[in-house]
C-alpha cells in the first residue's frame, strides 16, 4: 500500500508493531530513494526520452478489494484483537458484502472512460476462506461468478495484485493457518515483516501469488498492506522481483508500497537492475501513489473529498500539482471507501475527479501500473548512444509508445529501424496526435513516438 505524509491507519499500525518513538521517527523511516538501482546504462544527454505518446500518465490504485468479501467487516474485529484500544468502529453495521453487481457497474463505467488501474484482490481475505477453494458464506457458485468477472471485465484494464495473504493475521506457509499469537506483530500490515530475508519474504509472497494463479489470475505485482516491508525496504524489493519472476514469470515486476501528498517526487523507481546486456535482464520497479485515500476511507465510514484531488476551477488539488511536473498522477482508494456500505460515496467523488481532469486536460493517458512499470524501466535501462545524426537505442526491454525529443530542424522524414527491420513513420502536425510510429516536428526538434522492442534499434534525422 503507501506511507503517507501524515498518521494514518498504516502509520499506526506500523508504530505500535515496531515501538518507534512517534509519528515523526515513522515518516524518518529508510528513504525511499536510498534504494540500490542497480545497473545504469549511458544515454546521450542530447536525446530526451519523453512521458508516453509524450503524455501525463494517469492511474487508480485500489487496495483492500477481493471477491464478494467486505475487508472492512471481517478485518476490524482482527485489528480489534491485536490493539485492543484502537478500532472502535461498528464494524457489525458494515455490510459483510460488496457485490459483483457492484464490481460490474464500477468496472464498466471505468472501462467507457478508459479508466486502467490495479485492484487488489486478497487470496485469504481476512481468513474468511480461499479464493482458490471456498468462501465461507457464499456458495461455490458466487465465487466462481466472481472470480470470473474479475478475470473478464477487470484484467484486461487492471493489473490483479495480492494484498499478501489475509490483510490481517499473518500465515504459516508451511501449515496454511494463521500464527496462534494474537498481537500487532503477527498482523500482516506490521511488525513481522520488518525483520524477515528477501527469501523469507519471497516465500510469503509467492504462497499468496500461487493461489490467485490457481483460481487464472494474471499477477505482475504485489501491493504490500499496511506498513508491510516499510523497514525492510531492499528486502522486499528484492523479495519482488523473485516471487513474481518465480510464480508468473513476470518480465518487470512492480509493487506498491508508498505514496507521497507532500513535494517529493513519485516519479516510479527502478531497482535491482542487472544482467542488461545479458539475456536474461532483471529490475523491479516501485509505484508510487500521489494522493491519500481521498474517496470514501478505508473503512467507509468517512466520505472523501473531491476538491483534494482537483478543485472545482480545475486549478488547484493535488492531481494539477502532480500533472504539472509531468509525473505519473497515481490516485489511491480504498475498495470499502469506494462502494461506502452500499451509498456508493467514494465511487461518485471519482466520477467527478475523472469528469474535473476531462475539462482540464487533454494529454492525459491511463496506464495500469505494470505499463508504467515497464515504460519507466525502458526509459532508465535502455543505452542511448548518438553519433551524428543517428541514434541507436540497446533496450532490456521492448515498451510501447516509447517517446524521443532530439535536435533536429529538417522536414524529411526521420528514418527508424526497429530490431533490424525499417519501420514506417508518419508526420503528425500537432505533439498531441502522438502516437506509435507517428512524428512532429516543430522546426528546431523533432519528436518520434514507437514501440521500442528488445535489442538494437536506429534513429536517423
Amino acid at each position: 500500500m503507501y506511507l503517507q505524509n501524515q498518521i494514518n491507519r498504516r502509520n499506526f499500525l506500523k508504530t505500535a508493531a515496531i515501538a518507534t518513538a512517534g509519528a515523526t521517527s515513522v515518516l524518518r523511516s529508510t528513504s525511499v530513494s536510498a534504494q540500490p538501482k542497480g545497473q545504469r546504462p549511458s544515454q546521450a544527454g542530447d536525446v530526451i526520452v519523453l512521458n508516453p505518446q509524450d503524455r501525463v500518465p494517469v492511474s487508480l490504485i485500489i487496495d483492500d478489494s477481493t471477491c464478494l468479501v467486505n475487508m472492512a467487516h471481517f478485518g476490524i474485529p482482527h485489528f480489534a484483537t491485536a490493539w485492543p484500544d484502537r478500532y472502535k468502529q461498528d464494524w457489525r453495521s458494515l455490510p459483510r458484502e460488496i457485490p459483483d453487481s457492484f464490481v460490474r457497474k464500477f468496472g464498466q463505467w471505468c472501462r467507457e472512460h478508459g479508466v486502467k488501474g490495479k485492484y487488489s484482490i486478497v487470496p485469504y481475505p481476512a481468513c474468511v476462506g480461499w479464493l482458490d477453494r471456498c468462501l465461507p458464506g457464499w456458495s461455490q457458485q458466487e465465487l466462481d461468478d466472481s472470480l470470473k468477472l474479475v478475470r473478464e471485465l477487470m484484467m484486461p484494464n487492471w493489473d490483479i495484485h495480492p494484498e499478501m495473504i489475509s490483510h490481517t493475521w499473518v500465515i504459516n506457509t508451511k501449515t496454511g493457518r494463521p500464527y496462534p499469537e494474537r498481537t500487532g506483530y503477527y498482523i500482516e500490515n506490521a511488525g513481522w515483516s520488518q525483520d524477515k530475508s528477501a527469501d523469507q519474504l519471497a516465500d510469503y509472497m509467492a504462497y499468496a501469488l500461487r493461489i490467485l494463479k490457481n483460481v487464472g489470475l494474471d499477477c505482475e505485482g504485489i501491493t504490500t498492506p499496511g506498513g508491510f516491508g516499510s523497514q525492510n525496504r531492499d528486502n522486499l524489493a528484492k523479495a519482488t522481483l523473485e516471487s513474481c519472476r518465480d510464480v508468473f514469470g513476470a518480465e518487470i515486476p512492480h509493487y506498491f508500497r508508498d505514496l507521497f501528498t507532500d513535494q517529493r517526487s513519485v516519479a516510479p523507481l527502478v531497482q535491482y537492475a542487472s544482467g542488461l546486456d545479458g539475456d536474461n535482464p532483471k529490475c523491479v520497479v516501485s509505484i508510487i501513489g500521489c494522493t491519500g485515500d481521498w474517496l470514501g476511507g478505508w473503512d467507509g465510514l468517512e466520505p472523501g473529498s473531491v476538491d483534494k484531488h482537483i478543485t472545482e476551477d480545475l486549478q488547484g488539488g493535488r492531481l494539477p500539482e502532480v500533472i504539472t511536473r509531468g509525473e505519473p498522477a497515481i490516485i489511491v482508494c480504498h475498495w470499502p471507501g469506494v462502494y461506502f456500505n452500499g451509498e456508493e460515496v467514494g465511487f461518485n467523488i471519482f466520477k467527478e475527479v475523472v469528469r474535473r481532469l476531462e475539462a482540464r486536460y487533454d494529454n492525459l493517458l491511463w496506464m495500469k501500473n505494470s505499463e508504467i512499470a515497464r515504460y519507466w524501466a525502458a526509459r532508465e535501462l535502455t543505452r542511448i548512444e548518438k553519433q551524428g545524426q543517428q541514434v541507436t537505442f540497446t533496450a532490456p526491454f521492448a515498451t510501447t509508445r516509447f517517446t524521443v525529443r532530439l535536435d533536429g530542424g529538417s522536414q524529411s522524414p526521420p528514418t527508424l529501424t526497429l530490431a533490424g527491420q525499417r519501420a514506417e513513420l508518419r508526420r503528425v502536425t500537432a505533439p498531441l496526435q502522438l502516437q506509435s510510429g507517428a512524428w512532429h516536428s516543430d522546426g528546431s526538434e523533432i519528436t518520434v513516438c514507437f514501440d521500442l522492442p528488445k535489442g538494437k534499434s536506429t534513429l536517423s534525422v
